[in-house]
């Protein structure tokens, strides 16, 4: 139940001593594990796991208990040479991420993590983070998910942070957790996550500011009230790929609202379906909803704690996930309208495309048919490419500026390389401020 805005603040400093606050978590049950399996499938995937976005899914995966030793220990093998290989060329966020992945339990035999020196380099990282807020007018260089990342991160593994600096940056109504006038999801989610870490670990501080305390829990409601105004009526949060995040952030924080806001059996029961339908085909989306069914979140996270190995065997890119789809047809061409959007002038062009590309295929046909008007440049993430240019304009952080996907008028929540495009789509990209 919601706490009453009169309780005395010495009761609030007591309820954040609770290690977790525990709510009625519906975990798939045993009945319906088999659900989960692509899932699964779908992380377990060579090509995937061999790159730095591999993060997403190695902690799932591991935190879920969802892989046998032998693949346990090969994954964070090479999972560890992809970091230190990488490190420093990641961002504040991929690293935070990793750390998770490599703590989410205790290494496997015969292996050997430095945490301490992870950790201080995350610390480091969301230094920057911090000081290009501070001389680019609250913008960090990456995004407010990132920022709260670093903030879960170093406060699982015991890296240092501010308190008051946390209390400061993560309240509810900086710009940064909204896109185009839209609360996110999924960043207030990760906030939720944070804030909840910080505030369990008071408990181990001699001197703690009241008021930072006061004000991460009133934080953390607002938040949650935010997060539950995203409800859809089939019991999303948000949309289907924020939905994961967004109920470890409810199984955490059942104090802050009444349990006639949330149905978790309704999310659930909507999320098994869409499994079945295909919706999770990216690693990363599977990654983040599988803890949620599972009934973990990061903040169980622990370096100390044995692994749980799975008794079953998925094989590395040997099976495919396991869905409702339709059978396959022959191929066909399709033409859409496609145009590059920049302030008022719109550049457009018909192109035709085989049934079932994605949006990228589009632009990269574009692109071939008239490379001065449609080039563009793409960066590899974890949820595919990400377009960080069109006729050579690239999008700036600091300038909140990027390339929005649209498709008959509306606002695409999926990526290039994954919306697929149909007969007749009017698609475009435009430069957009967020």
């Amino acid at each position: 139940m919601r706490q009453s805005h009169q309780l005395p603040l010495l009761g609030l400093l007591l309820f954040s001593l609770i290690p977790r606050q525990q709510c009625e978590i519906c975990e798939v049950s045993k009945e319906n594990k088999t659900a989960l399996k692509p899932l699964i499938h779908t992380m377990i995937n060579s090509n995937y796991t061999e790159r730095i976005h591999a993060a997403n899914a190695l902690l799932s995966l591991r935190l879920c208990g969802s892989l046998n030793q032998s693949q346990d220990q090969h994954l964070t093998e090479q999972f560890i040479l992809t970091v230190n290989s990488t490190e420093p060329s990641l961002t504040s966020g991929q690293l935070a991420l990793a750390i998770l992945a490599l703590g989410a339990c205790k290494a496997p035999d015969g292996m050997s993590i430095n945490y301490s020196e992870l950790v201080k380099r995350l610390g480091n990282k969301y230094k920057e983070e911090i000081r290009n807020m501070e001389d680019h007018n609250g913008n960090p260089l990456t995004n407010y998910y990132q920022l709260s990342l670093d903030i879960l991160a170093l406060c699982l593994f015991n890296g240092n942070y501010s308190i008051t600096e946390v209390a400061k940056f993560l309240n509810p109504e900086n710009k940064n957790y909204y896109f185009h006038g839209q609360f996110s999801v999924d960043t207030g989610a990760m906030a939720v996550l944070a804030l909840t870490c910080v505030k369990n670990k008071t408990r181990r501080q001699k001197q703690i500011d009241k008021k930072d305390i006061e004000n991460i829990n009133n934080y953390t409601e607002s938040l949650i009230n935010k997060i539950l105004s995203q409800k859809t009526e089939n019991g999303l949060l948000g949309n289907i790929y924020s939905t994961g995040e967004a109920m470890q952030a409810l199984f955490v924080s059942s104090n802050y609202y009444n349990k006639n806001q949330w149905v978790c059996e309704k999310t659930r029961d909507t999320v098994l379906t869409e499994i079945s339908r295909g919706a999770f085909r990216m690693p990363t989306a599977a990654a983040q909803i599988l803890p949620a069914l599972k009934g973990k979140t990061y903040l169980d996270v622990n370096k100390d704690s044995s692994c749980v190995y799975s008794s079953d065997s998925f094989h590395p890119s040997t099976q495919e996930p396991i869905v409702s789809v339709t059978p396959a047809v022959s191929p066909s061409q399709i033409q859409v309208n496609y145009s590059v959007v920049i302030d008022k002038r719109k550049d457009r062009i018909v192109v035709s495309v085989t049934d079932g590309s994605v949006f990228l295929n589009v632009m990269e046909q574009a692109q071939k048919e008239n490379p001065t008007l449609f080039r563009f440049k793409t960066k590899e993430t974890a949820w595919g490419p990400y377009i960080i240019s069109v006729q050579g304009i690239k999008a700036s952080t600091n300038d909140r500026t990027y390339w929005e996907l649209r498709s008959n008028g509306e606002h695409l929540n999926q990526g290039a390389g994954s919306y697929v495009v149909h007969a007749g789509d009017d698609l475009e990209v435009r430069w957009s401020t967020y």
